[in-house]
Protein backbone atom coordinates (compact mmCIF):
# COMPACT_ATOMS: atom_id res chain seq x y z
CA UNK A 1 0.00 0.00 0.00
CA UNK A 2 2.88 2.39 0.79
CA UNK A 3 4.30 1.86 -2.71
CA UNK A 4 0.99 2.90 -4.25
CA UNK A 5 0.77 5.99 -2.03
CA UNK A 6 4.38 6.98 -2.80
CA UNK A 7 3.58 6.63 -6.51
CA UNK A 8 0.44 8.74 -6.21
CA UNK A 9 2.23 11.38 -4.13
CA UNK A 10 5.06 11.48 -6.70
CA UNK A 11 2.50 12.01 -9.44
CA UNK A 12 0.94 14.83 -7.44
CA UNK A 13 4.38 16.41 -6.97
CA UNK A 14 4.97 16.24 -10.73
CA UNK A 15 1.62 17.91 -11.38
CA UNK A 16 2.36 20.71 -8.90
CA UNK A 17 5.77 21.23 -10.52
CA UNK A 18 4.22 21.36 -14.00
CA UNK A 19 1.61 23.87 -12.86
CA UNK A 20 4.32 26.05 -11.34
CA UNK A 21 6.31 25.94 -14.60
CA UNK A 22 3.20 26.60 -16.68
CA UNK A 23 2.11 29.52 -14.52
CA UNK A 24 5.50 31.22 -14.58
CA UNK A 25 5.99 30.74 -18.33
CA UNK A 26 2.45 31.92 -19.09
CA UNK A 27 2.95 35.18 -17.23
CA UNK A 28 6.69 35.60 -17.90
CA UNK A 29 7.77 33.86 -21.13
CA UNK A 30 11.46 33.24 -20.55
CA UNK A 31 14.04 30.47 -20.59
CA UNK A 32 15.17 31.44 -17.11
CA UNK A 33 14.22 28.56 -14.79
CA UNK A 34 12.81 30.46 -11.83
CA UNK A 35 9.94 27.99 -11.41
CA UNK A 36 12.47 25.13 -11.31
CA UNK A 37 14.42 26.89 -8.56
CA UNK A 38 11.19 27.62 -6.67
CA UNK A 39 9.98 24.01 -6.99
CA UNK A 40 13.33 22.69 -5.74
CA UNK A 41 13.34 25.14 -2.82
CA UNK A 42 9.74 24.34 -1.87
CA UNK A 43 10.39 20.60 -2.09
CA UNK A 44 13.51 20.90 0.05
CA UNK A 45 11.66 22.94 2.68
CA UNK A 46 8.91 20.32 2.81
CA UNK A 47 11.49 17.50 2.96
CA UNK A 48 13.32 19.26 5.79
CA UNK A 49 10.07 19.67 7.70
CA UNK A 50 9.08 16.04 7.13
CA UNK A 51 12.53 14.67 7.97
CA UNK A 52 12.43 16.25 11.41
CA UNK A 53 8.72 16.35 12.17
CA UNK A 54 7.78 12.81 11.11
CA UNK A 55 10.35 10.96 13.20
CA UNK A 56 8.30 8.43 15.14
CA UNK A 57 8.03 4.86 13.88
CA UNK A 58 4.31 5.43 13.25
CA UNK A 59 5.21 8.09 10.71
CA UNK A 60 7.77 6.08 8.71
CA UNK A 61 5.36 5.35 5.86
CA UNK A 62 4.01 8.90 5.87
CA UNK A 63 7.59 10.22 5.77
CA UNK A 64 8.32 8.02 2.74
CA UNK A 65 5.15 9.21 1.03
CA UNK A 66 5.98 12.88 1.64
CA UNK A 67 9.75 12.86 1.03
CA UNK A 68 10.25 10.13 -1.55
CA UNK A 69 6.88 10.53 -3.23
CA UNK A 70 5.71 14.13 -3.25
CA UNK A 71 9.08 15.87 -2.81
CA UNK A 72 10.73 13.48 -5.24
CA UNK A 73 8.13 14.30 -7.87
CA UNK A 74 8.26 18.02 -7.15
CA UNK A 75 12.01 18.53 -7.13
CA UNK A 76 14.51 17.69 -9.79
CA UNK A 77 18.17 18.31 -10.16
CA UNK A 78 18.04 16.99 -13.71
CA UNK A 79 16.09 20.09 -14.80
CA UNK A 80 18.00 22.31 -12.42
CA UNK A 81 21.23 21.47 -14.24
CA UNK A 82 19.95 20.75 -17.75
CA UNK A 83 18.50 24.24 -18.13
CA UNK A 84 21.84 25.97 -17.39
CA UNK A 85 23.40 23.91 -20.17
CA UNK A 86 20.72 25.20 -22.53
CA UNK A 87 21.37 28.74 -21.30
CA UNK A 88 25.09 28.44 -22.00
CA UNK A 89 24.33 27.29 -25.54
CA UNK A 90 22.48 30.60 -25.94
CA UNK A 91 25.48 32.42 -24.39
CA UNK A 92 23.66 33.34 -21.16
CA UNK A 93 26.68 32.51 -19.02
CA UNK A 94 25.67 34.66 -16.04
CA UNK A 95 22.20 33.14 -15.70
CA UNK A 96 23.65 29.66 -16.10
CA UNK A 97 26.28 30.20 -13.39
CA UNK A 98 23.70 31.77 -11.07
CA UNK A 99 21.40 28.75 -11.33
CA UNK A 100 24.24 26.24 -10.83
CA UNK A 101 25.49 28.06 -7.72
CA UNK A 102 22.18 29.19 -6.23
CA UNK A 103 20.14 25.99 -6.57
CA UNK A 104 22.09 23.80 -4.10
CA UNK A 105 22.63 26.71 -1.70
CA UNK A 106 18.98 27.76 -1.78
CA UNK A 107 17.76 24.17 -1.45
CA UNK A 108 20.07 23.59 1.52
CA UNK A 109 18.80 26.74 3.21
CA UNK A 110 15.17 25.82 2.57
CA UNK A 111 15.76 22.29 3.92
CA UNK A 112 17.17 23.85 7.11
CA UNK A 113 14.20 26.25 7.20
CA UNK A 114 11.75 23.34 6.93
CA UNK A 115 13.59 21.48 9.66
CA UNK A 116 13.54 24.58 11.88
CA UNK A 117 9.79 24.93 11.43
CA UNK A 118 9.34 21.32 12.52
CA UNK A 119 11.11 21.98 15.84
Amino acid sequence: MTLLLVTLAGSLGCIVRYLMEYSVRRHHPTMRPWATVAANALGCALAGWAAYHLTSSLNTNIRSIVITGFCGGLTTFSSAFAIPVLLTKEHHWGYSATIVVCTPVLCGLFFAFGAAIAH
